[in-house]
């Protein structure tokens, strides 16, 4: 299969980056050409500009645009890997989809409503939170972690096949517990399409 990895966070340093060299690791292994999208390496500007817009808007994608679009449509899964940031995606990803998911690309508009166009296979999101577990569940949050990002967005684009993992206490886990953590993701990219 082919496989878009879309990773999100500004430290190559940090564990969310580990993640993604584990999870490409696992996909590779199993066989499948994957390409990474590194939104800060790559210095992805994430404002949609009232320009492109515009442009949009007349059916005319602007070539920025239609380069993000042509790697998301090569794909035939996906996976997105990035932290937790105010109970949501980052700004940088955020801004990614709003560029790239466009009317008549992702979805369309119908009379009995919205249709989403994406045809992938399968999509496997990979989260890491600062807290732990039970404080999302205390302030019955939970849902707010993954939701706007597997139902909101890739459901909404016509993704049925949506997997998700979100790893809590990253900042405070053992070394041991990381490790295990990042095995667990090698195995996913190894079993990405079972």
């Amino acid at each position: 299969m082919r496989v878009l990895i879309v990773y999100a966070h500004p430290n190559p340093a940090s564990f969310n980056h580990a993640m993604l060299e584990y999870c490409q690791r696992g996909l590779v292994a199993a066989g499948h050409e994957v390409r990474v999208k590194d939104l800060y390496t790559e210095n992805f500007d994430p404002v949609l500009r009232a320009s492109d817009l515009a442009s949009l808007q007349t059916s005319v994608i602007p070539e920025k645009i239609a380069q993000e679009q042509e790697a998301l449509l090569w794909a035939e899964g996906l996976v997105f890997i990035y932290p937790l940031w105010w109970y949501g995606r980052p700004a940088i990803l955020k801004g990614w989809f709003d560029h790239i998911l466009t009317n008549g690309v992702a979805f369309a508009y119908s009379a009995e409503g919205p249709i989403g166009l994406l045809q992938h296979k399968k999509a496997l999101v990979l989260i890491t939170a600062g807290s732990d577990k039970s404080f999302f569940q205390a302030n019955d949050s939970e849902t707010l972690i993954h939701r706007p990002m597997t139902d909101g967005t890739l459901s909404f684009c016509g993704i049925k096949n949506i997997q998700y993992e979100i790893f809590y206490n990253v900042p405070t886990l053992p070394l041991e517990e990381r490790e295990k953590i990042l095995q667990q993701i090698t195995r996913l990219g190894e079993n990405f399409d079972a």
